[in-house]
């Protein structure tokens, strides 16, 4: 069931089930929390209460807020996790990653632990020879397109581009809903808006994380010419000690929906060693 959260400027939309230690699932854009349909039963039957959050301008949650930085959506997440009693471990996808490393650095004592899933958490540089390698000319040639264009058909050949190879069974349908998402007034102005705002603000947080953390890549995601050592620089800009990187053989940039099993496979432990 639907419930929602009213933050200064909006509202926040979010579910709630299970119950035991707190864990706060966070999309990244151009999705919402339907993102997380695979992984929060799990979590649920694994023992945690899980908590799925739209970001702000996505699914059910409001649009016309002023900023959608990955430091007001980190304010967002913080609300929620107060709201229900914290403290959590935060679990944040692509732009989310970024904000949950916000959230972590600025309310310690509101996170128990971090997973960051494809994570956009640190400054972008795109280099003339980067264009070279098919996957990631593809992804950045939709991502731009949709940014410029404001084109749902875009936004999909990106989406197609993301998840290569394997596609959820319920690809089709799920395609419709997100389509149907940003035809709604102003959500497609949301997803421009987000696409072009620099991770710079999680990136000089980074080093003021005093939690663990798991970041979790696909091999194939085409957002990065080499997905591993992306991840191994934000584990490296981490305090000594605190990250772990964990490679999804196969998976793109959505590997908790296109390998749900795999990405488990990761999480869990992580979290069973956080919760001992």
């Amino acid at each position: 069931m639907t419930q929602f959260l009213n933050v200064e400027a909006g509202t926040i939309a979010y579910d709630v089930s299970g119950e035991g230690p707190l864990v706060v699932l966070a999309h990244g854009m151009g999705d919402s929390r339907q993102a997380y349909r695979f992984l929060a039963p799990a979590l649920v039957q694994a023992g945690y209460q899980v908590a799925t959050m739209d970001l702000r301008g996505h699914g059910e949650s409001s649009v016309g807020w002023a900023s959608y930085t990955r430091t007001a959506i980190a304010g967002d997440l913080v609300a929620l996790v107060r709201h229900l009693g914290g403290p959590a471990v935060l679990v944040g996808h692509s732009i989310a990653g970024g904000a949950v490393t916000i959230a972590a650095a600025k309310a310690p004592e509101l996170v128990t632990a971090l997973v960051e899933l494809a994570p956009f958490t640190r400054k972008q540089q795109i280099k003339l020879g980067d264009m070279r390698v098919a996957a990631y000319r593809r992804g950045v040639t939709h991502l731009m397109g949709m940014a410029m264009l404001g084109s749902t058909k875009q936004w999909a050949k990106y989406l197609d581009a993301a998840y290569p190879g394997t596609k959820p069974a319920d690809w089709d349908a799920r395609l419709r809903q997100i389509t149907a998402m940003l035809q709604e007034p102003g959500r497609m102005k949301v997803l421009q808006k987000m696409g072009t705002i620099s991770p710079v603000d999680a990136g000089e947080q980074l080093g003021n994380v005093t939690r663990p953390t798991l970041i979790v890549q696909g091999t194939l995601d085409p957002d990065w010419v080499s997905p591993q050592a992306e991840g191994e620089a934000i584990v490296a800009d981490l305090p000594a000690g605190l990250g772990r990187l964990e490679m999804i053989d196969g998976a793109g940039h959505y590997p908790h929906v296109q390998y749900p099993q795999q990405t488990l496979a990761a999480v869990l432990p992580f979290l069973a060693g956080v919760r001992a």
